[in-house]
């Protein structure tokens, strides 16, 4: 979904700034990601943006063959990357992008409040490494134990470890109740027939639900909530918010975020028929 999302965004971004450029889909094997890398130059490419399973190998590359910024080397993750003439340079703006929606899709400030986050893969990652000391204190839980304490050695690199709990699953009814936030950073709900991660009688007053799941108009998760009238948005803001970033970095450029918005919207209704 994101290869024919991305590119509609970005292109009409390029056409209302008047730019000429095209954003456009290569497909690279895991294998050959550092020939691509070490060519792009050669081949006249501005920037780009990588995917999975590419964003750490993206990474790895570039801390030897490039630069790293702030947030690409705390995530341990690149998504984007801007040649440059000293060079490739690579970002992250999947945590910036996270924040920016949370704060302005979802209206919630993370700051000394409690985060419940489900997963800790990648996008986990990115959302608790951007996070940091801000909330109160971050629960993670995960059926895979080695991703939550690759998870928890990368948080104690640069933030206080305390703030950072892992929750068995048997557990995670009373953390989530006092929580004021819950992410789901699973896959589920990627599916239309997925059921929600999280039992409905869970969602409390006052909670907001974010679920970066963005490929289906609304989650059943999103839906649960939304039916007890709580505050829930899908990750579509994310994929927006980290695209206008990305946009930002290549070109120098505000991004236009509403018609960046609109040329997303119609993508994924095209996407659904």
């Amino acid at each position: 979904m994101a290869h024919s999302l991305s590119p509609a965004m970005q292109n009409a971004a390029f056409k209302e700034c008047g730019i000429d450029a095209e954003y456009l889909i290569y497909d690279v094997e895991p294998d050959g990601l550092g020939d691509f890398l070490g060519g792009v130059k050669k081949e006249g490419i501005a920037g780009l943006n990588v995917t999975i399973p590419h964003k750490i190998k993206a990474r790895e590359y570039l801390q030897y063959n490039g630069s790293l910024d702030a947030n690409a080397a705390r995530l341990g993750a690149v998504n984007t990357v801007k040649v440059t003439g000293d060079g490739l340079c690579g970002y992250n703006t999947d945590g910036p992008g996270f924040y920016r929606s949370l704060v302005e899709d979802l209206k919630f400030e993370p700051e000394d409040k409690n985060v419940f986050v489900l997963g800790a893969g990648g996008a986990a990652t990115a959302v608790v490494m951007y996070l940091g000391n801000g909330p109160k204190t971050i629960f993670i839980s995960d059926i895979d134990s080695k991703k939550t304490d690759d998870l928890k050695n990368s948080y104690r690199k640069y933030y206080d470890e305390k703030r950072l709990v892992v929750i068995e699953s048997e557990r995670s009814a009373g953390v989530l109740m006092k929580s004021g936030l819950l992410v789901n950073a699973t896959p589920a709900g990627m599916k239309k027939e997925d059921p929600s991660p999280v039992d409905k009688r869970l969602l409390h007053p006052g909670l907001r639900v974010y679920d970066l799941v963005y490929n289906q108009p609304a989650t059943q998760l999103v839906k649960d909530a939304g039916s007890l009238k709580l505050h829930a948005v899908t990750g579509l803001g994310m994929l927006l918010y980290q695209g206008a970033i990305a946009f930002e970095i290549w070109t120098g450029v505000k991004a236009p975020i509403a018609v960046m918005r609109k040329a997303l919207k119609e993508a994924m209704r095209k996407g659904s028929r």
